[in-house]
């Protein structure tokens, strides 16, 4: 294996939605379901310091830069042309994770998360706790289900692309 522009673009794409698909399965799998079994306020409060906590380089570098590096990669890889498989597989996997991930991370999860977050659950009764959470907990998941199988698909397709050479 030659260590060309190409190649180690689709390498870092591959490792950094790799990645992202790892994170994005996991609240899926255990972290939503977990949280799910609190009480409102204990569901509303962690998920409040979850979505502080997150907020770090690592975590941006993890969950963005697929974004950046798919459209590193179809750049370097665009010599291959259109009629190439490879080229496909490497534009669809970036479309699954632009549009699935993404898009649907800027207007769909964090306006969600940044109406949790400027609530003060400390004051509110229990049922507007209720309310609170039935406007957050189903639409946050269903948008997650999107980015938990977009950012998969995304990935598979850069294993087969990768399987393909």
């Amino acid at each position: 294996m030659t260590f060309t522009l190409p190649t180690i673009s689709t390498f870092v794409t591959l490792l950094l939605s790799g990645l992202t698909a790892g994170l994005c399965y996991t609240w899926t799998n255990a972290v939503t379901p977990g949280i799910g079994q609190l009480n409102d306020l204990g569901y509303l409060q962690s998920f409040q310091e979850m979505n502080r906590a997150i907020i770090n380089p690592t975590f941006l570098i993890v969950f963005f830069g697929p974004f950046f590096a798919h459209i590193v990669n179809l750049y370097q890889n665009w010599g291959l042309g259109q009629q190439h498989p490879l080229f496909w597989l490497y534009l669809s996997s970036a479309a699954l994770f632009i549009i699935g991930v993404t898009f649907v991370t800027l207007l769909g999860n964090i306006p969600l998360n940044e109406m949790l977050n400027k609530a003060d659950l400390n004051h509110l009764s229990e049922a507007d706790l209720s309310t609170l959470r039935n406007r957050f907990e189903n639409p946050w998941n269903q948008l997650h289900w999107i980015r938990t199988l977009c950012s998969l698909g995304s990935f598979i397709l850069l294993i087969i692309a990768q399987l393909q050479k």
